[in-house]
């Protein structure tokens, strides 16, 4: 893991390889198609690091997304995502972004913060095209700040 602390930010997140509709996204993409976005954003060497990666963090976003919103993500995304998505237990308290990454460094060997950050980044900044902006909304609503850069977003703050 120490070659991901020498990468650049994660490049944007590639067009999804099918057109979705931007009102209420299908389950068209496939999980190869999902682990491809992730190994190119991320510029892993090899699609089993890249399916690795999405695996944990889908799983630990997965008990950060509550109600409605985890419901249609789990819908939007392939069949084998929406399995890791919808089979967490829903975490006890929100986490803010920064413990998000930390809690994914814990679960992947020889780690850093540096390194997770670039993991989780690299899944979640494709997911916006693939489920939609209003859902990207919704979830961004739904947890701490923070959490818009990680999907590859501005992180805006209203002014007073």
């Amino acid at each position: 893991m120490t070659a991901l602390s020498m990468r650049p930010a994660p490049a944007p997140a590639p067009a999804p390889r099918q057109p979705q509709q931007s009102a209420s996204p299908q389950r068209k993409t496939r999980w190869t198609d999902l682990v491809d976005a992730v190994q190119d954003a991320g510029q892993y060497p090899t699609r089993a690091e890249a399916e690795r990666v999405t695996r944990i963090v889908l799983s630990a976003l997965g008990g950060h997304v509550i109600g409605d919103e985890r419901v249609d993500l789990a819908r939007a995304l392939p069949e084998e995502a929406a399995q890791v998505i919808a089979s967490q237990i829903p975490a006890t308290r929100p986490l803010t972004a920064a413990e998000f990454v930390d809690a994914i460094a814990l679960r992947i060997d020889g780690a850093t913060p540096a390194t997770a950050r670039w993991d989780v980044s690299s899944v979640l900044s494709v997911l916006p095209p693939l489920i939609g902006d209003d859902l990207v909304d919704r979830i961004l609503a739904q947890l701490p700040p923070g959490y818009a850069l990680l999907f590859g977003r501005a992180e805006l703050t209203p002014t007073a």
